[in-house]
């Protein structure tokens, strides 16, 4: 359970903390779907105003960068600490922000709109100079001018005639240091059958909805006009990748949705407590040609192994069938928490166990059947070569009560600025809170 060696220099107070940091975790990567958080240290005394409501681990601390802005969905920090967020639900105006901190007290006192009117989007992010923006079924461009905040110029589409239709219709996206675009483009469905998200309605075999969904695409951020088609395919059986991020090495990481419904579709099979403990929620490593199994397969976070979808002939966990020639994720987490996003951690301002990691913003429960509804917070997964090198962590907490009391507030994206603060967005309070470590 290694969270990254520690610099020459550490001192034996943070050895200290890491290893009961190791121990009190220990039960939930063994046991992930049964003990599936824990518990977080309590903020800082350094922490003003009562850390804005999250709990954290000792030594970090949160603002309120901005509130009650919309429904802010993804977000990206500029080299210049500027935060531009694909925004949802505003209304008549203009769909996108741009928010800048002109007075270094972690709260944006410069907010512009700009964009298209209407309902906006999730993806967004930054290459070069220009942003990069999902709007609707195409991603386009925006140049980034010196001396501007919001962008001024009008857009270039870059990408067009995504699907959009069905279950899943975000399109969030990164952009790695070649250019290279990759997007994910959610299935149609819950598990690709014949009548979607019915009582004992079998699987369509093979999933024709494989072809233009359910996947990762990859295209070329510097290329306008590209036109999506089933030949940009770069990775299948993700049903949701919402979150999409790389490494120092270039390796390309995603998070999936689970399937819904195993309970209520399947009641023979499962039974309500563990049609609300099933599938777990994945961390992948995303290869070009990779199949991760959706819909023939679920992850089962008891097993730590794919086994067989019941609309393909599972049997309710014990046969593996074609699951035994998919890809297996690098990490798990409980069921139905719906991460959102992600981010590798590549900045210096964290300490060291945190670098090379990966947050993940869950949005929390919809459809647990049996013991209130989870999630709502950020994980951190430590991340070696590739792999997990221990179990997650619940890093941030406190965003709503798993029973509706509580603040109504639902992590659904990460940002990290220059300065290696993390930036945690909201679309069901419209607020974005700002994380730093004071030690």
């Amino acid at each position: 359970m290694n969270f990254g060696r520690l610099d020459d220099g550490a001192s034996q107070a943070k050895k200290v903390r890491l290893a009961a940091l190791a121990l009190s975790t220990f039960f939930a990567w063994s046991f992930l779907a049964i003990q599936p958080s824990v518990a977080v240290e309590g903020a800082s005394a350094k922490c003003p105003e009562g850390n804005a409501g999250l709990t954290l681990p000792t030594g970090f601390c949160a603002t309120i960068f901005a509130d009650k802005v919309g429904a802010p969905r993804h977000l990206t920090v500029a080299p210049d600490g500027t935060v531009y967020v694909n925004n949802r639900r505003r209304g008549g105006g203009p769909s996108l922000l741009a928010l800048k901190d002109t007075k270094g007290d972690g709260k944006a006192d410069v907010i512009e709109t700009f964009g298209p009117a209407g309902a906006g989007g999730t993806g967004i992010g930054l290459y070069k100079d220009n942003l990069y923006v999902e709007l609707g079924d195409k991603i386009v461009r925006y140049e980034l001018k010196p001396g501007e905040v919001a962008p001024k110029s009008k857009p270039e589409v870059v990408v067009s005639k995504l699907p959009i239709d069905g279950d899943h219709t975000a399109r969030p996206f990164a952009i790695n240091s070649q250019g290279e675009l990759f997007v994910d483009l959610g299935s149609a469905t819950n598990s690709c059958q014949r009548e979607n998200r019915a009582d004992g309605s079998p699987g369509i075999d093979p999933c024709v909805e494989l072809e233009t969904r359910a996947g990762i695409w990859r295209f070329d951020a510097n290329k306008p006009g590209q036109v999506f088609s089933s030949a940009q395919r770069f990775a299948t059986g993700l049903r949701n990748a919402e979150g999409i991020d790389f490494d120092d090495t270039g390796r390309v990481f995603a998070t999936q949705h689970g399937r819904d419904q195993l309970y209520e579709n399947w009641s023979k099979l499962y039974s309500s407590e563990r049609g609300s403990e099933l599938p777990a929620e994945v961390l992948v490593e995303a290869r070009e040609g990779g199949d991760y199994g959706w819909p023939y397969c679920y992850h089962d976070g008891f097993q730590h192994k794919l086994v067989l979808a019941p609309e393909y002939g599972g049997d309710g966990g014990k046969a593996i069938g074609r699951c035994a020639d998919k890809l297996p994720p690098v990490a798990a987490f409980p069921a139905h928490w719906a991460p959102n996003d992600l981010k590798i951690y590549k900045a210096k301002q964290f300490p060291a166990e945190y670098q090379g990691g990966a947050f993940i913003a869950f949005h929390g429960s919809w459809n647990r059947s049996s013991g209130g509804q989870q999630g709502y917070n950020v994980v951190f997964q430590p991340l070696k070569d590739g792999k997990a090198s221990g179990p997650y962590i619940v890093f941030a907490d406190g965003f709503r009560n798993g029973d509706g009391t509580g603040s109504e507030h639902r992590p659904t994206g990460l940002a990290v600025g220059p300065d290696g603060a993390l930036y945690v967005a909201d679309d069901a309070g419209g607020r974005i809170w700002r994380i730093v470590y004071k030690g």
